[in-house]
């Protein structure tokens, strides 16, 4: 299983050095060969690796990702707890999920961006306008998974419970819940990605010291690697926060369940 997993390992890193290689490659042709591009509106490998060594150099970098995540933390947990309790109303009263399932279906296609102005307007330039635009991007993507995650769980459960004697509270709790935990983890996964492309958007429009507001410096600035830079940061944060927290839970839950070796 180690060997398998090494290898797994090796096979990823030699497929990125590849693709940064075939990058490398490519602006050197374009960049300094034909002249295609121009080399102030095309990153470069080395140029973004230069970017990052001064950027850890000055901290500024570090000083964003930490920002960004504990704002992340926060609006993500608060996203969890809304939606949750959102989700469970809406399964248990047929008044709420007939009618404000649609509506909140609907208010999940808009675009986090769209929730700034309001949270600059009710909030001014502060941290809780960034939370604000974080939970407004997630919460409702949360209440979906969960209607949908109890929805799924077989009925004959619930009846088996109720023949048993156990009342609402114990269905929940020791019944349902349980039951939909593997779903429930799939939609906090995305959820998660809700949240941080949301937060993304909120420290964009914002001064706040974020990943965000340090992509927007690199735009004022003209500065394409560091820009570039920012963006592969956040990719691979999304990333890690995925395989170390979600990918592990999600594997320990299967396995419990005898649904994976």
């Amino acid at each position: 299983m180690k060997k398998i997993w090494k290898s797994n390992i090796t096979g990823e890193i030699l497929f990125l050095l590849g693709v940064i290689l075939l990058w490398q490659i490519l602006y050197m042709i374009g960049v300094d060969g034909l002249g295609i591009w121009k080399s102030y509106a095309m990153p470069s490998p080395s140029g973004v690796w230069n970017s990052f060594t001064e950027m850890i150099k000055q901290g500024t970098l570090l000083s964003a990702i930490g920002n960004s995540l504990l704002r992340g933390a926060i609006g993500y947990i608060l996203s969890l707890m809304i939606g949750g309790v959102i989700g469970v109303f809406m399964n248990h009263f047929s008044f709420l999920h007939k009618n404000l399932r649609p509506l909140i279906m609907g208010i999940q296609t808009l675009p986090s961006i769209c929730w700034v102005p309001f949270s600059i307007l009710w909030f001014g330039l502060t941290q809780t306008a960034i939370i604000f635009v974080v939970i407004m991007g997630s919460a409702f993507s949360m209440a979906i998974a969960v209607d949908n995650a109890i929805l799924n769980v077989p009925p004959i459960y619930k009846k088996a419970a109720l023949t048993m004697g156990a009342d609402q509270k114990q269905i929940y709790w020791k019944v349902i819940f349980p039951a939909s935990l593997p779903e429930l983890i799939s939609g906090m996964k995305q959820g998660w990605s809700f949240a941080w492309r949301a937060l993304m958007s909120g420290e964009v429009m914002t001064t706040s010291i974020g990943l965000g507001q340090t992509l927007m410096t690199g735009r004022n600035l003209a500065d394409i690697n560091q820009v570039m830079l920012v963006m592969v940061v956040i990719v691979v944060v999304g990333i890690v926060i995925d395989q170390v927290i979600f990918h592990n839970l999600e594997k320990r839950i299967l396995r419990k369940r005898g649904l994976t070796i």
